[in-house]
């Protein structure tokens, strides 16, 4: 895969798929629905077995089944990404050949984090060089240190990773990083995608290609028209757009995580459903508070 498409798959919003749940069985028949629906959306593409995906509370038969079910009913023009890492390279390795197998175009590795205080610098760098050296796909790293025992990718990791031909970029949803991380990578062919609508704007601005955002699991339209006025230049509309996607993020996703997701999805038309147990759903309070929200935000009616 020549870079210039890499670059052009990377470019625009992902929706980090949720997985709905219902007695802590798999909806499939959801997914499909979620899918078809969100193909007719101008999303760039999915994101499959992420944190919102709680990939972490799938048996890795269970991650296969749920990526094929996306792969299979995925729109030809949308670009499938999936989450492949495990505790030890091997198993990574193998996970991402077989997510390759399905089908999937990129991969997404967040880090180990089991051995928290082993995984230095070089730990790091040893484990994404192993994975991307093995991997028939590109692959992409995954820095989220809430979901990864608070493990934050250097600057350093990125200057050394950039170099590789197939390490191709990074969703990144720490906070204020991104900046270093652009100059760790100034003048490679790495490329980064924010992991939070609450800094997808800026990043795009500061030289990011895209987004992963969890409202895009209910409110795809909207994220997908702020990119796009922002690609052709509609400033006014990016950021007047952008300023109630930032607070509309606080609502849901900083209001309640993956429960709150997948509640806005189930008001929005979409399948949400439950999380996974231990996991809980929000709570009728809950509920009504980010039903409010949404209403006065002017995202349902």
């Amino acid at each position: 895969m020549d870079m210039t498409t890499v670059k052009e798959k990377l470019s625009g919003v992902f929706t980090p798929m949720v997985t709905p749940f219902q007695n802590d069985q798999i909806l499939y028949e959801g997914i499909v629905s979620n899918v078809k629906k969100m193909n007719e959306t101008g999303l760039r593409g999915y994101f499959v077995l992420g944190t919102n995906g709680e990939f972490k509370s799938l048996s890795v038969e269970e991650r296969m089944e749920v990526l094929k079910t996306v792969i299979k009913n995925a729109a030809p023009d949308k670009v499938v990404m999936a989450g492949t890492s495990a505790e030890s390279t091997k198993e990574t390795i193998d996970i991402t050949k077989e997510a390759a197998k399905l089908g999937a175009e990129m991969a997404s590795l967040l880090m180990p984090n089991f051995f928290r205080k082993y995984m230095d610098d070089d730990a790091m760098t040893d484990y994404v060089v192993k994975v991307a050296d093995a991997s028939p796909i590109p692959v992409l790293l995954y820095n989220n240190p809430a979901v990864a025992g608070d493990l934050l990718i250097s600057p350093e990791v990125i200057r050394r990773v950039s170099e590789h031909p197939n390490v191709v970029g990074m969703k990144d949803s720490s906070h204020g990083n991104y900046l270093k991380y652009l100059e760790a990578a100034r003048g490679k062919e790495f490329y980064l995608l924010a992991g939070s609508a609450g800094f997808f704007f800026d990043l795009l601005e500061a030289g990011g290609v895209g987004g992963v955002l969890s409202l895009a699991n209910c409110f795809p339209v909207e994220c997908s028209k702020l990119y796009a006025a922002y690609l052709a230049g509609n400033m006014e509309e990016a950021k007047a757009l952008n300023a109630r996607i930032v607070e509309l993020n606080k609502k849901v996703s900083g209001f309640g995580g993956v429960a709150a997701v997948k509640a806005a999805m189930d008001l929005a038309g979409y399948t949400g459903g439950d999380p996974r147990h231990p996991l809980r759903p929000l709570t009728a309070e809950q509920k009504e508070t980010l039903v409010k929200s949404i209403k006065e935000l002017g995202f349902i009616a």
